[in-house]
């Protein structure tokens, strides 16, 4: 039934601009998307040769197609943007990231600036500049390290700046000249800074002139000290002009070049603001049968206006794109962003630069991914020798618990295929309910809520390795017995050897086998990876969890009593501890503190 509906659904679809919605078996939208033909467009989804496991996963569940026809192109992709945004489906999954951009402030209107990054652009203080965005934490923290050997400005916060008595390891490095000791000036230190925010904004031949300038006067003050001081910002400044191969003194754009080789689709960001390359990021995308330019225009759509940005002044591309196509993002950029952003396509001089700069990153990039792909593809038949499994595996998940002596007791869930870490599929499990401290108990848990809802499309394990010995490894088999497993899965687990030496590791088998490879083994190196991974994952959620719980105080659950008891209270026993150890008739005596309260805190505490 299913089918004939879709099928007389595709045969009445429209060539006319719309959006069309995905549904599921319970009218859940999977996917949203936009198209300039919806009657090509939405037919591409159930030709025979497509290949991706997403698209495939996508229309197996696809129950039924609603349409938004709308009068253009332009209305197609914001409305498309806005339906994505307010309902989220699940497959519209492209570019999705928790994390705003990193940017460099400088907190100007202080006395003594001082230099740091953040993410977002929102700041706390108003009179702070913002710098970016840059494309991600390495490119900011390595311009951020930068300017702190060039500019010797202040990264510490400014409570510890106002509190500190003597110069900190920054002065000594020579990465700060050391303001809060006043062993500077605040005209040479504003100085300085307004040169970091000259190089920032991208004015480096002016710094550069205006520095040399300094220097001569310095000398003409017979101030050599300060004039060596110049020299050394000069010549780093020269330098770092020198290396940047892409350099120019104006401009602001997006450069986006595409690159399709050996199956491989490469979408190559380069970020330019102030006339200077502030980095680049690689998007690899699903492999399609469609067109380059139509990959380019709807990847466009998909950046700007799924997640914040910083607009540029200009966006250049690697794809010659239709004129109208061209005109539909303008509009469209016009009515959500009220700004006229140009979309060049054919550049020369210095913006051809960039987009050869662009092109040849997407070029490594490519060859790095294909590298990496190999290399995990060699690990996991390595794996499948050690493990003697009839085919290769696709699909490994490893169980690790993380707690401190049964406190804030955390199960991780990492996975690893034939693309590598697929951190998308990454879990954590809090753990409920046990003694404190029993991780037999805790990995029980966790396996039970992996597995208690496995249906026909979850993704399923072929290795199943838990972090643990044998106890570990007989509970989960236990567990498991419980669970209707309806495919092969070999279960393992891998132990810390001898002092707990990194290379000493033992695998156990469901059959009592025990295995200890090589250290150069390559099998080896995969399990030590993935059991590392775990155990990586499973700390820092722990360690989040421990941190929530200890910053709230244990008196703030009792009823009936407010900050001013509470206060009373940690004063009158000198802190909580004091408060844990008095009786009820203490706790009494302190003022406006009954003995019915006395008793409740009592009760509760302990």
């Amino acid at each position: 039934m299913t089918q004939e509906k879709i099928s007389a659904i595709l045969a009445a679809l429209p060539h006319l601009a719309g959006i069309y919605k995905m549904l599921g078996a319970q009218g859940e939208v999977l996917y949203v998307g936009k198209a300039k033909s919806l009657k090509n467009r939405v037919s591409s989804y159930f030709q025979k040769n497509i290949t991706h496991p997403k698209t495939q996963a996508l229309v197996s569940k696809i129950c039924d197609i609603e349409l938004i026809i709308t009068h253009s192109e332009t209305e197609a992709l914001l409305l498309e943007q806005n339906l994505i945004k307010s309902l989220k489906p699940p497959y519209n999954i492209l570019l999705k990231d928790d994390k705003s951009y990193p940017y460099l402030v400088i907190s100007w209107s202080e006395d003594f600036p001082q230099l740091y990054w953040q993410r977002g652009k929102k700041v706390l203080k108003q009179g702070h500049r913002l710098f970016g965005p840059y494309p991600n934490s390495k490119a900011v923290l390595d311009t951020l390290l930068l300017l702190q050997k060039t500019f010797q400005l202040r990264q510490c916060d400014d409570s510890n700046f106002k509190h500190r008595d003597r110069p900190c390891m920054q002065y000594q490095i020579k990465r700060c000249r050391a303001p809060c000791v006043a062993l500077v000036n605040q005209e040479d230190y504003r100085q300085d800074v307004l040169n970091a925010m000259r190089f920032l904004e991208g004015k480096s031949s002016e710094l550069q002139q205006h520095i040399a300038q300094q220097m001569e006067q310095a000398s003409l003050q017979l101030n050599f000290e300060q004039a060596a001081f110049y020299r050394d910002q000069l010549v780093a400044l020269r330098q770092i002009q020198a290396q940047q191969s892409v350099y120019t003194e104006q401009g602001e754009a997006d450069v986006f070049a595409l690159l399709i080789d050996s199956g491989v689709v490469c979408m190559q960001v380069l970020y330019v603001r102030g006339g200077r390359v502030l980095g680049s990021k690689a998007y690899f995308l699903p492999t399609t049968q469609e067109q380059p330019c139509d990959i380019m225009l709807e990847f466009l759509g998909v950046f700007y206006w799924q997640q914040e940005r910083d607009l540029p002044q200009e966006i250049i591309v690697n794809q010659v794109l239709p004129q109208d196509d061209i005109d539909t993002l303008q509009l469209a950029f016009v009515d959500s962003y009220q700004r006229k952003i140009r979309i060049k396509t054919r550049v020369r001089e210095q913006r051809a630069a960039w987009l050869n700069f662009a092109q040849l990153n997407a070029q490594e990039s490519i060859k790095a991914h294909i590298q990496t792909k190999l290399q995990v593809s060699a690990r996991l038949m390595a794996l499948q020798q050690v493990l003697q499994l009839s085919h290769m595996p696709q699909r490994i998940e490893c169980f690790d618990i993380s707690h401190l002596q049964g406190e804030a007791t955390v199960a991780s869930c990492v996975v690893y295929d034939i693309q590598g870490a697929k951190k998308r599929d990454y879990r954590h499990y809090l753990i409920k309910n046990i003694t404190a401290g029993d991780d037999y108990a805790a990995m029980e848990q966790a396996i039970k809520q992996r597995f208690k809802q496995i249906d026909a499309d979850s993704p399923k394990p072929d290795v199943l390795l838990i972090d643990g010995g044998k106890g570990q490894l007989e509970r989960v088999q236990r567990t498991l017995d419980k669970v209707p497993i309806d495919w092969p899965m070999c279960l393992i687990a891998i132990s810390k050897g001898e002092g707990r030496k990194a290379g000493l590791e033992t695998i156990h088998f469901v059959d009592g086998r025990q295995l200890q490879l090589a250290s150069d083994e390559i099998a080896f190196h995969l399990l030590q990876y993935i059991r590392d991974e775990a155990h990586r994952f499973a700390i820092t959620k722990h360690r989040a969890k421990r941190d929530k719980t200890r910053q709230t105080s244990p008196l703030e659950a009792i009823p009936n009593l407010g900050a001013k008891r509470r206060r009373a209270l940690l004063q009158h026993f000198g802190g909580l501890q004091g408060v844990i150890n008095a009786s009820e008739q203490e706790l009494a005596m302190v003022s406006g503190i009954g003995l019915n309260l006395a008793q409740t805190i009592y009760a509760i505490l302990h």
